[in-house]
């Protein structure tokens, strides 16, 4: 086996990325990258065991050189007798309705496409081109924008796909391997590709990494920067797992109603205690920097500081033995809110003044349920969020034909006024899958097993 085909192997197995009977539609843009993917995949097939295809997603932006690039890679698949999934997108109007760049409305666009192909369930895996210089390039952006452990873990191997009963993700096999080498490949197997000029074009802030400062980082300070910028998302992705179970774990002891048990968190390590307030506060729909939370932390240790001021008119302030949370009166609330939802568990939303509840049910315990409301539990793959809905989600009640967009399905039933732009939803990762007054999806519903069912109450004043 050639010694590059062997790389990607070797990391594909590393974590876990293929097994035997995969769909895996590789998602060629035409470029180098894409195209490497495309010819490595089809010299291992036959060793994972793989059924392959290609996805190409038109993005409409740069003319004439776009239509030569589906051309292209339409011939690549016909070569090389691949099925051929393709979408166009009118980026440039999606991203003047979402005020977005251009770069990340294309690449929104790009990721519902996938993301609704793997949902339809005729592909369980869609393989990305990101190499190991995408990984250094991300990792070295998010450092100089400033990033915890988080941000630091880069581009993840794979990224799980919720909503789907074939635990569908979207995966990157090149994620260890430098863009030169698969350009080498190609050259070596004489395979052209397709040149993208925007790629050079020092407008973008990814563009000045690539072509400016990591060469010079390389040329002045470390020939390997790329390698060592991939090791640290490598360490930074374990630690984080490790972390988010130690806080998992903690949270429920310290937090509730708002408020955090201000001596327990105190003893807890630094490190923990940073995270504890972070987990605490984006369960309230709160993303703080780090000098809140460090604000936070102070208040647990001098009696002269009394509160913190918060993003979004929030304070938190010391009461006896614990830190409250708190929207300042006379604040104007933001009209958008999000809100954790931990199966089995609960959360208030002052927004709507309601109480949402995700209850876990199995077994002759379900009799009691009508069966349209029960949610399967394997098929919510992602955290749970109650939000309010946002231009662009879309849902597919039972007994509809055709997924629609949440706008029109409110016009159907005739929501208006203020109470429609705080009307509530419950995501699973980023897919929406509970609107209030409309019956889920039967594609989620649950056939045995485990099952969730989620409700909503009013909250009731003293």
């Amino acid at each position: 086996m050639q010694k590059l085909a062997q790389s990607v192997l070797d990391y594909i197995r590393k974590h876990e990325l293929l097994r035997a009977g995969d769909r895996v539609g590789i998602a060629v843009s035409g470029g180098a990258d894409s195209v490497a993917l495309l010819r490595l995949l089809l010299d291992l097939r036959k060793e994972i065991g793989v059924v392959l295809s290609v996805v190409h997603f038109n993005h409409k932006l740069r003319g004439a050189e776009s239509e030569e690039d589906e051309r292209f890679v339409g011939r690549l698949a016909q070569e090389h007798k691949l099925e051929l999934r393709c979408e166009i997108g009118q980026v440039t109007a999606y991203a003047e309705e979402k005020r977005l760049s251009m770069e990340t409305a294309a690449r929104e666009m790009r990721y519902e496409y996938f993301r609704r192909l793997l949902l339809e369930g005729r592909l369980n895996r869609i393989a990305t081109g990101h190499t190991l210089d995408d990984q250094a390039e991300t990792v070295l952006l998010k450092i100089v924008r400033g990033a915890g452990g988080r941000g630091l873990a880069g581009v993840y191997p794979r990224f799980p796909v919720p909503g789907s009963r074939l635990s569908a993700s979207i995966i990157r096999p090149l994620l260890g391997i430098r863009r030169k080498d698969l350009e080498a490949y190609l050259r070596g197997r004489g395979q052209c590709w397709r040149e993208d000029r925007s790629n050079r074009d020092l407008r973008h802030t990814r563009n000045r990494v690539r072509h400016g400062i990591l060469p010079r980082l390389e040329r002045y300070l470390n020939p390997g920067v790329r390698e060592a910028l991939a090791e640290t998302a490598e360490i930074a992705r374990a630690e984080e797992e490790y972390w988010q179970k130690e806080v998992a774990q903690v949270l429920p002891l310290l937090w509730a109603e708002g408020a955090l048990k201000m001596s327990a968190l105190a003893d807890l390590p630094r490190a923990l205690q940073r995270r504890v307030v972070r987990a605490a506060s984006e369960s309230l729909g709160l993303r703080l920097d780090f000098h809140h939370v460090e604000e936070i932390l102070a208040l647990t240790q001098t009696e002269a500081a009394k509160a913190a001021e918060l993003p979004g008119g929030w304070v938190v302030s010391r009461k006896q033995s614990e830190l409250s949370f708190e929207r300042q009166s006379g604040t104007p609330s933001n009209p958008n809110y999000e809100y954790c939802l931990s199966v089995p568990g609960a959360v208030e939303v002052a927004e709507t003044e309601s109480r949402f509840e995700a209850v876990l049910v199995s077994g002759n315990a379900a009799k009691g349920y009508n069966p349209e409301d029960l949610l399967d539990r394997l098929s919510l793959a992602g955290e749970l969020k109650v939000r309010n809905w946002r231009p662009g989600d879309r849902f597919w009640p039972a007994h509809t034909k055709v997924p629609k967009k949440i706008k029109e399905l409110l016009q159907d039933i005739h929501v208006t006024g203020p109470e429609r732009k705080l009307w509530p939803v419950v995501v699973s990762g980023t897919e929406v899958i509970w609107v209030r007054g409309l019956q889920a999806p039967v594609r989620l519903l649950a056939r045995g097993g485990e099952a969730v069912l989620i409700r909503e109450g009013k909250v009731i004043k003293a």
